[in-house]
């Protein structure tokens, strides 16, 4: 007999991690040529890139 327990956070992470492993295998099985680009891979896991980032200056650094 089988006993089920209660889901945890860790099973929604699996979950997850297993869909966003098969949406890459739908991604890659589409795709014309060897390998995904780093950016394909990114659009395919809705990856946000933030190109316009704040710096926080290193300490002793001045700013003027």
């Amino acid at each position: 007999m089988v006993t089920l327990s209660a889901r945890t956070v860790s099973d929604h992470v699996a979950l997850a991690e297993i869909e966003l492993c098969g949406e890459l295998m739908i991604a890659a099985s589409a795709a014309i040529g060897e390998r995904l680009s780093a950016d394909r891979i990114d659009e395919v896991l809705d990856v946000k890139v933030i190109t316009d980032r704040t710096t926080v200056p290193r300490q002793g650094e001045h700013r003027g």
